[in-house]
């Protein structure tokens, strides 16, 4: 249900229930000189702040736009349903030990919702928000911000964190924050669809412990993506594994980040690792919005800096481009023989304190078709030094930007090292700071990936899926039998109870067979498996020694192997499906080569995670040795993709390793299927059945 939001956000009327936290709220909204009507009800109080309290709810003049509810749970249920039924805007609900706090706080989480009915509530257990647009602010602390006439909207998860946020020095103007707490009813993506209505807000960040609705999420992206509104996310709880029963290698090499990294990708949403990152991409999405490119070139008068730039830049999504020829010829002319051209660009202090000149040098580089210029200065401190010596550079290069008008950021080694006033000067004259040589490299990195997201982010929606109930485990060849009835290609293979059934089925079979015992998840770990068995005599003497509690499993080996690759789908805790593709066999959990998607996926987005593999260079044939048909590979991956989100609702795990990929075909060596409950496909009853004639 969609809910507006905009009283409560944009309010007239603010009413305060409580007593110390409410007092809180008024210093607050006493200090910011807010304009309409503060209105504090308190049963004994005469005043707070200075103005008049009322008694009751029922004093109050009007139904009010906005409330902050500062009371015990059980009372802040009864002031919102009354608050409810009097047709007030929305309120921010204050109080902790609803759903935090065990079984008896999810029944009273249930009862505020039921209370609220349509009337928007932030909460429980949150702080509420900072509206520096319209000088509203709902909150109970100290914050650091100040009135803006556009900015960046920011929601997070910690309160503690967004006060941080406030007081960063980063000229990084904020124009709405809110605190989300326990979403009761109100998610982060609900909020910060609201926000989207304001022309004033430049660009989104979110602060998440969790995904919450992925369905409200995809249609914010959505929402985003049409407005042009960028969209950026921090999520916190990475660093531990989340898995679904954790049977298969796929499980091993999915993290908890994956799936929501994965989901940021796919929407649109470009992902930062840390608040300074996350507050440094913002600040530059608010002024020039996605990078169109990756060619960025670096300006500085010291050859330490070029060097820290370059070294600081591999590997990342930034290309130091070289100068045109002609830009190459016109920077020679101006700085002379001693200075080389490159990029990064050490211009030397031949010309420092001629302004003419630098102007002239800087404007050449800007104009040379940068998607970026970087100037990195950093200032003297203003209380022990005298920076005036810099004012060269700062007006340098807001003129060159004034006659190119190109996009321009000027980056500080330390973040301390460029000063609030300062860097107001730079963005009234459309020039960028970005504070910190790591963060400032950082944040432009995510704004050359932003702006290839939004060219390939997908709209359709992600499967989820919610099956509960007792694993079941599909041994080996019930794995391959339902992946082949979907389309995947998997060898020929007989199956039988004991050695002597084994042999007499496997002469329907060429030589030479790979033996498995059937009924064990990791077959190599447990000496379950034997490989390059020759003839039926060795066949039998191999059968005899293996561990196979559910019979046995004969198949025709594959030859001429490129490469081998693991394909596998973990569901992770929110329902996702999440594919890993890697590097497979034996190494697929010692080698750090995998990428992921969420399913569905087109052909294309498969082709472009198998081109970000280290294995893909042999996929398409090493140092003149034979390449891969690419289009079988890409085929056996949507098979196992179509098996998947046909069976969304029970997946546990899904896990195809080895995907023997030969020059034209792609086959699956082993597999293994874990469901949360009956599928359509093969049953747990039909485990240890002989099965004969499995093939392509």
């Amino acid at each position: 249900m969609t809910r507006n939001l905009s009283r409560l956000f944009a309010p007239k009327s603010i009413a305060l229930f409580g007593g110390g936290w409410a007092a809180n709220v008024i210093a607050q909204l006493q200090k910011t000189g807010f304009a309409g009507d503060i209105w504090p009800v308190h049963p004994t109080r005469d005043q707070i702040g200075g103005i008049t309290c009322l008694r009751s709810i029922e004093d109050l003049p009007a139904a009010p736009d906005a409330s902050f509810v500062a009371v015990s749970r059980d009372k802040s249920i009864e002031v919102v349903k009354r608050l409810a039924d009097m047709g007030a805007g929305g309120a921010v609900c204050f109080a902790s030990g609803f759903r935090e706090s065990g079984t008896e706080g999810d029944n009273l989480q249930a009862g505020l919702v039921e209370a609220a009915g349509d009337m928007p509530v932030l909460g429980p257990n949150c702080y509420g928000f900072l509206n520096y647009l319209d000088n509203a602010i709902v909150w109970p602390d100290q914050h650091g911000g100040v009135p803006v006439e556009l900015g960046v909207a920011i929601l997070a998860q910690s309160s503690n964190i967004a006060i941080n946020m406030t007081m960063q020095r980063r000229n990084l103007p904020i124009a709405m924050l809110a605190t989300i707490g326990n979403q009761a009813q109100t998610g982060y993506a609900d909020i910060a669809t609201a926000m989207l209505a304001d022309e004033r807000i430049t660009a989104i960040g979110l602060y998440l412990e969790g995904l919450g609705d992925i369905r409200a999420l995809e249609a914010l992206a959505q929402a985003a993506r049409r407005k042009g509104v960028p969209l950026v996310a921090l999520k916190t709880g990475k660093s531990e594994k989340s898995r679904a029963s954790g049977l298969t290698h796929t499980a091993s090499l999915t993290g908890a980040a994956a799936a929501s990294s994965a989901l940021f990708e796919r929407l649109g949403i470009v992902e930062t690792d840390n608040v300074e990152t996350f507050l440094e991409t913002l600040k530059l999405l608010h002024a020039i919005g996605p990078l169109p490119g990756n060619r960025i070139a670096s300006v500085s008068c010291s050859g330490g800096e070029a060097g820290l730039m370059a070294d600081m830049g591999a590997g990342s999504e930034i290309e130091f481009a070289g100068f045109s020829d002609a830009a190459a010829l016109l920077l020679r002319d101006q700085l002379g023989p001693l200075v080389a051209i490159a990029n990064p660009f050490d211009y030397h202090t031949f010309i420092w304190g001629d302004v003419p000149a630098m102007t002239q040098t800087f404007a050449s580089v800007m104009a040379d078709g940068f998607d970026l210029t970087v100037f990195v200065l950093d200032l003297p401190r203003a209380e022990r030094c005298d920076p005036s010596g810099h004012d060269c550079a700062v007006e340098a290069i807001i003129t060159a930007r004034q006659q190119t008008g190109a996009n321009v950021v000027v980056l500080s080694l330390l973040p301390e090292n460029l000063e609030e006033e300062t860097a107001a000067r730079f963005a009234k004259a459309g020039v960028v700071t970005l504070n910190g040589m790591a963060s400032g490299l950082a944040a432009i990195g995510a704004a050359i990936r932003l702006g290839r997201l939004q060219a390939r982010s997908s709209s359709e929606p992600v499967a989820l899926g919610n099956g509960l109930g007792t694993p079941i485990l599909f041994n080996e060849i019930q794995a391959k039998q339902a992946l082949a009835g979907y389309g995947l290609t998997v060898p020929r293979a007989v199956t039988a109870e004991t050695p002597e059934d084994l042999a007499f089925a496997a002469r329907s079979l060429s030589y030479p067979l790979a033996l498995k015992g059937l009924g064990i998840a990791h077959k190599s770990e447990a000496g379950a498996v034997k490989i390059g068995i020759a003839d039926e005599t060795e066949l039998l003497k191999a059968a005899a020694k293996l561990t196979a509690p559910q019979g046995y499993l004969a198949e025709e080996m594959i030859s001429d192997v490129i490469a081998e690759l693991i394909v596998g789908v973990v569901r992770d805790e929110t329902g996702l499906l999440l594919m890993t593709i890697g590097a497979g066999g034996v190494l697929a959990e010692l080698t750090d080569d995998t990428t992921h998607l969420l399913l569905p996926a087109s052909r294309e987005e498969t082709a472009q995670a198998l081109s970000r593999l280290k294995v893909s260079k042999l996929l398409a044939g090493w140092r003149g040795g034979p390449g891969a048909d690419m289009e079988p590979v890409i085929d056996a991956i949507a098979a196992i993709a179509r098996y998947a989100t046909g069976h969304t609702a029970d997946l546990a795990e899904l896990d195809v390793n080895p995907l023997m990929v030969c020059a034209d075909r792609a086959v699956a060596a082993d597999a293994l299927i874990v469901h949360m409950a009956r599928t359509n496909g093969v049953l747990a009853e039909d485990e240890g059945q002989e099965t004969e004639g499995v093939e392509a």
